[in-house]
């Protein structure tokens, strides 16, 4: 066992699908999510103590109060502290590393977090502008999350060269990926060409951002049993945390180096450390990919490769599954979906099934680590996980 490895460790999950799931409310997808962790753990609501809920809203619901739904899993859970965890789309890592924290401190021994979202049934234009309250109000109210990451690829563009090739092929390689995951959004893989060209189905979202560099408006939820290492005789697996770091960055565009990505490097670092690796022990990493220039610049901050590098990484396949480093075996956020509060959890979620060899048709070869980035806002909240198997 590593001295770095922390006494909070995965020995439950649940994971409803993502997409447009008109069937399903924002309880509904709580308490599915959270029965099949509970459930994937053997046990049930009187065995936890505490529950957590990651669910960013921004008014995409009318439920502004939501943190009780998680009560609804099991009837054993009333009366347990319940708490919603808000941290734009890293919602859902604010409510892991918050139980996290709680195990570790002793105070809880048995935690559930949810993440959650329900985004569908709303227009486009309308989950814009709710994504848009992410932003610095003062200076970028009037900005949409594609015209900030936009921004972001122009930085790139200007210092390194264009990154529209690298783009394309991370989208080509997140939906071909998604074609093994039976929980994603999109099973429709892209060509090349398609994601090179503006078209009439591909058209100009912010320039140089098409609609197939962006990710997609999703419904779902993920939930994950978390219990101290002293309990783990009595769960059929257990994943641990090498590494939990959280590096949170200025919310102003205006104060950064967009180029530089310094927030998730900075975390990516810190994690690194803590769990005494180098980016070359990983076996594979599930990274936030709310835009592709996001998973090339993630490429970078993980030190694949130096600054204006990772172009060359991403266009060599060594992202690619049986590549140097496989990302996004999920998808991603690109077509796996993005249901914002969700998302976190979902990563840690695919992450631990990978290393106990439950991927199902996702699964490589005999993984010993994997990482784990969420991201909330234009690089503001930049959340780093590394886990191993530990049974």
């Amino acid at each position: 066992m590593s001295s770095s490895q922390k006494n909070a460790v995965i020995v439950g999950w649940g994971h409803t699908p993502f997409g447009k799931l008109p069937d399903r409310s924002l309880e509904q997808l709580i308490v599915e999510a959270g029965r099949e962790a509970l459930a994937s753990a053997g046990i049930d609501g009187g065995d936890v103590d505490a529950v957590w809920l990651g669910h960013f809203n921004s008014g995409m619901v009318a439920d502004a109060f939501a943190s009780s739904m998680i009560l609804g899993v099991d009837e054993k859970l009333r009366f347990k502290p319940a708490i919603r965890c808000e941290n734009a789309c890293a919602s859902g890592a604010a409510a892991l590393y918050s139980a996290i924290d709680a195990v570790e401190s002793g105070r809880v021994r048995v935690a559930l977090v949810v993440g959650a979202e329900k985004m569908t049934q709303l227009d486009t234009a309308t989950v814009t502008h709710a994504l848009g309250g992410a932003s610095y109000q003062r200076e970028e109210s009037e900005l949409s999350f594609p015209a900030i990451f936009a921004r972001y690829a122009k930085a790139y563009g200007e210092r390194f060269g264009d990154p529209g090739e690298a783009m394309a092929r991370i989208a080509v390689k997140n939906h071909a990926n998604a074609m093994a995951n039976p929980l994603a959004q999109m099973h429709k893989p892209l060509t090349l060409e398609f994601c090179r060209t503006v078209s009439a189905r591909n058209p100009m979202i912010a320039d140089p951002l098409k609609v197939s560099d962006c990710s997609l408006i999703s419904d779902g939820a993920a939930a994950i049993v978390i219990a101290h290492r002293d309990l783990i005789a009595d769960f059929p697996r257990a994943v641990a945390f090498r590494a939990v770091e959280q590096v949170n960055d200025l919310l102003p565009l205006s104060r950064k180096d967009l180029a530089a990505f310094e927030g998730p490097k900075r975390a990516f670092a810190q994690a690194y450390a803590a769990a005494g690796i180098t980016v070359d022990d990983l076996d594979f990493a599930e990274v936030h990919d709310c835009f592709t220039i996001a998973e090339l610049l993630s490429v970078e901050a993980m030190g694949l490769a130096p600054p204006g590098g990772g172009r060359e990484v991403v266009c060599e396949g060594q992202t690619e599954r049986g590549g140097r480093l496989p990302i996004n075996l999920s998808g991603g956020l690109k077509a796996k979906g993005h249901p914002v509060g969700a998302t976190g959890v979902s990563m840690h979620v695919l992450a631990a099934r990978q290393l106990v060899g439950a991927a199902g048709e996702m699964q490589i070869e005999s993984p010993s680590l994997g990482a784990c980035f969420n991201m909330g806002g234009g690089a503001i909240a930049n959340c780093v996980s590394v886990l191993e198997r530990l049974k």
